[in-house]
């Protein structure tokens, strides 16, 4: 019985690796560090500056073969107009499985208001862009012929697309994006579920702060839905924002929690289920046109597979920036 609960614990360690390497860009909590527009293509172009977001993320320090990303992102608007385009470009690797990806992302602001002071905007983003499947088999243990190892690198390219589009309206926003939209083969073209990596996002928040104070707070959540597997999961964040002569300094804390529990044998030889529970304070500065932000996230469940936890740094640059165009507590557009 002990053999099968290391096999269950490991085939679902495994299991985990496997999805989480093909789903293309991964989402973790680095969209709260001022880079919506890494999860939301029609967030391209939305702020007053042109942004460039570097990130890389590192987890369970230690550990061979440990999962990496690595991401850069620009965007802007297209001189005065009211179109936007961006780009990314991303590495992400997950033990033998690994998937690197470039999209290319065109987005229209629509403005309701009467002028530029009140905002009230909508605006649709499309990204389209290529991502490259890895599989290293080269290292494999296998005695003789193996129908299902071939001891190569496996790889594959595939075209696909995401949408979606955002709605902010004074200090209040919402987005909501499909990502994935088309199905892949991926490298394992034999596993239904790794062809289908639609995802479906939902983010919404405010900021509220009294007028003339330095003081600003945001809660928000951001609900997701992975349609292939069947797993939804929810963010429930809260933010501060404190402005000084400099810039600004800003710090937050996101919790995330899935809504389908995972089953593993437990040391009773009984069936148990667990929800994945992770916690990430978020710290962040502006200084003049640059920001710097770190974030580091510890999974909280009794069952994980270090204790070491998450840590990701995010570097940004704006330019081109215009004045601060609308009268709101709105960090992401002014």
């Amino acid at each position: 019985m002990a053999l099968k609960k290391i096999l269950l614990i490991f085939m679902g360690i495994m299991f985990a690796q496997l999805v989480s390497a093909q789903e293309g860009l991964p989402i973790y909590t680095d969209y709260l560090t001022d880079n919506y527009y890494l999860i939301h293509p029609s967030m391209a172009g939305a702020a007053n500056c042109a942004k460039i977001r570097m990130t890389g993320r590192q987890q369970w320090f230690g550990q061979d073969d440990a999962p990496k990303l690595l991401t850069l992102s620009a965007n802007g608007r297209i001189g005065d107009t009211q179109s936007a385009i961006g780009g990314i470009l991303y590495t992400d690797k997950n033990g033998y499985h690994s998937n690197s990806g470039a999209y290319l992302t065109y987005a229209h602001h629509l403005l309701f208001s009467r002028s530029e002071v009140d905002l009230n905007m909508l605006s649709f983003g499309l990204s389209a862009g290529f991502i490259q499947y890895k599989l290293d088999e080269t290292t494999f243990l296998f005695d003789g012929p193996d129908p299902i190892i071939d001891g190569i690198v496996q790889s594959e390219t595939n075209f696909n697309i995401d949408l979606g589009f955002s709605y902010q309206y004074l200090d209040f926003y919402a987005h909501a994006t499909v990502k994935n939209v088309l199905n892949n083969a991926g490298v394992n073209n034999d596993i239904e579920i790794t062809s289908n990596l639609r995802r479906y996002l939902l983010s919404v928040g405010s900021v509220f702060g009294k007028y003339g104070s330095t003081w600003s707070y945001e809660p928000s959540f951001m609900f997701q839905y992975k349609d292939g597997t069947q797993e939804a999961s929810i963010d429930i964040n809260a933010k501060v924002y404190k402005s000084m002569e400099f810039g600004t300094i800003w710090g937050g804390l996101s919790y995330r929690t899935s809504l389908d529990g995972a089953e593993f044998i437990n040391s009773s030889n009984n069936v148990s289920s667990q929800k994945l529970q992770q916690i990430t304070p978020i710290l962040g500065i502006n200084i003049k046109q640059f920001m710097f932000a770190y974030n580091y996230t510890y999974q909280s469940n009794s069952l994980v597979f270090t204790n070491g936890g998450f840590h990701q740094f995010t570097l940004g640059y704006n330019f081109n920036c215009k004045r601060e165009r609308y009268d709101c507590n709105c960090p992401a557009v002014n």
